[in-house]
């Protein structure tokens, strides 16, 4: 009775302890936290008396993860959260072996130090894995609990935001070393003292973005708007207003939310008149999100508002055939309406937008506000030439894809020279899922060194430099308005750009390795025995 009693809690413990990184993130944001937050978790690990106990507490510690940081996707998705904090909690189980072979017992110095390398590649691939956009994309990594801290943001800048993960959970093995390791101390405090260093000598040493100009650019948030048949036509009205009173203001580009227009320009020209009419009337383009059904058939120019700007020439897309799906799209519009360049968003957020499987799955539009139709994808990014500055093109992303570091580097690999993430988080708004979703935006600047501006219909909306450094005052919830921000722009390369996402690599490549040696080990220990050599009979000798 007494041992069942104690599986019990340290089950308990292990989802506790796996709940406690959330702390980390926005709304809390204790980043400092995220250096000591997974020594509990790992303590208990590297307890475990089994190694099928470690994979168990891993596998509890992982689900406890997965609903402290999604906690705020109860409203949507109910009791469903939970299977699914299940199914991602099998990701950590491989951390979780790791945690106990290297730092259970009494660790050598050797050990140790293969710690400190190995413990980190395995959270890593806990993150890559769970970073496949059907398991809900890579939202809660732990080095993006680092958002403001600006060394961190500098080693984004060289390895994305898995180098900034690798590096946290460094310093949580370490400590680790020197608390339940005594006989370790030397690697464990060798291995701290190499974090720190290499944070200083980046922090140093790698070049910062290079400032070349300024955009002006007018971020419009209305604010909620009650739920009701025409709250899409309110809130157009609400952007609509807000945005008139730019005028006089300088601005460069002007940026609504996600879903702020909820019919397609081509079905409704009287929408793209009146969006073309507010360019015109501040002096400057307007890029809006539509989130509407796209009419069936021959996307043909309207009348009233023709895909062609005054800057821009006639774009043949326009005579492309839609299906009649709904979709997300970015579209540009000009002071003679839409200029031709639009962006279907591509990653679509899981039962949000889309059901996976939905013929085993479209049950779960009965138990919470999953998507009762699926939403259709685009092809491909797209860049947009901004109309009055031929030389600055820019890179839309939509909502949730935001979350995704290949995103957005592939449109600054394309000539993106700022990047715009258009979002509504209206459905979470007395969660921490506004603040956790606006943090994202620094991560992806500092990453790509290009300024990134992350426009909510609700809040909060924020802006941020090519080094990830906030650019004036973000939007609360409670705003109602439209700010102009002065963006910097910048010219160059950052390494992460240039060589992606290696620090993935290296850390695949070093499991394999341990995954060979342990192989190799194995097969070592199993060698059979070598045969006997063998007898003959003895030779008979005769006497005579």
């Amino acid at each position: 009775m007494g041992s069942k009693r104690i599986r019990y809690r340290r089950a308990a413990a292990a989802v506790a302890a796996g709940a406690l990184p959330c702390l980390a993130f926005p709304a809390p944001a204790l980043w400092w936290f995220a250096y000591v937050a997974l020594v509990p978790w790992m303590l208990l690990l590297r307890s475990a008396p089994t190694g099928r106990r470690a994979a168990l507490e891993g596998w509890l510690g992982g689900a406890g993860f997965i609903v402290a940081v999604h906690h705020w996707l109860l409203p949507s998705l109910h009791v469903f959260l939970l299977p699914l904090a299940a199914l991602v909690g099998l990701l950590w189980i491989p951390w979780a072996l790791l945690v106990r072979e290297f730092l259970g017992g009494a660790p050598d110095p050797g050990r140790a130090a293969a710690a400190l390398l190995l413990v980190p590649a395995g959270w890593l691939l806990s993150e890559l894995a769970r970073s496949w956009q059907g398991l809900g994309g890579p939202w809660g990594l732990l080095g993006a609990s680092q958002w403001q801290v600006p060394p961190a943001l500098r080693l984004a800048s060289v390895g994305g935001v898995w180098l900034v993960s690798l590096l946290v959970v460094a310093v949580n093995c370490g400590l680790v070393l020197l608390i339940a390791v005594p006989g370790a101390r030397v690697p464990a405090v060798a291995g701290v003292t190499g974090c720190v260093v290499l944070t200083g000598a980046v922090w140093l040493w790698v070049p910062r973005p290079e400032v070349s100009g300024a955009l002006r650019v007018a971020v419009v948030q209305p604010g909620l708007v009650a739920d009701g048949p025409d709250s899409t036509e309110q809130r157009f009205a609400a952007g609509e207003r807000l945005t008139r009173a730019l005028a006089g203001q300088r601005v460069d580009l002007v940026v609504w939310g996600e879903s702020s227009v909820g019919a397609d320009l081509a079905a409704r020209p009287d929408l793209a008149g009146r969006l073309a009419a507010l360019s015109a009337k501040i002096g400057a383009p307007l890029l809006v999100n539509v989130d509407a059904r796209r009419p069936a058939g021959p996307v043909a120019p309207t009348a009233a508002a023709p895909y062609a700007d005054a800057f821009a020439a006639p774009v043949a897309a326009a005579a492309a055939t839609a299906d009649g799906g709904i979709y997300k799209s970015s579209v540009l519009v000009g002071p003679r309406g839409p200029t031709g360049d639009r962006y279907d968003k591509m990653r679509l957020v899981p039962f949000g937008e889309y059901i996976p499987a939905r013929s085993l799955l479209g049950w779960a539009t009965s138990v919470g506000k999953a998507a009762g139709e699926d939403r259709r994808r685009g092809a491909e990014p797209v860049l947009m030439v901004l109309p009055g500055r031929p030389g600055v093109r820019i890179g839309p992303l939509v909502c949730f894809e935001s979350a995704f570091p290949d995103m957005s580097r592939r449109l600054t690999r394309d000539g993106a020279a700022l990047l715009i993430a258009q979002s509504a988080t209206s459905s979470f708004q007395r969660s921490w899922a506004p603040a956790q979703h606006a943090s994202l935006a620094a991560l992806r600047a500092a990453e790509d060194g290009r300024p990134m501006v992350h426009a909510t219909l609700t809040g909060i909306s924020a802006v941020y430099g090519p080094s990830g450094e906030r650019v004036g005052a973000a939007l609360p919830t409670s705003a109602r308005t439209a700010r102009v921000y002065e963006v910097p722009l910048a010219r160059g390369s950052t390494y992460y750009v240039r060589f992606g996402d290696w620090p993935v690599g290296a850390c695949l490549a070093l499991l394999a390795v341990y995954c060979a040696a342990e192989g190799a080990r194995s097969l070592g220990l199993r060698k059979p025995a070598p045969a006997p050599e063998p007898t003959t009979p003895p030779a008979r000798t005769a006497r005579g």
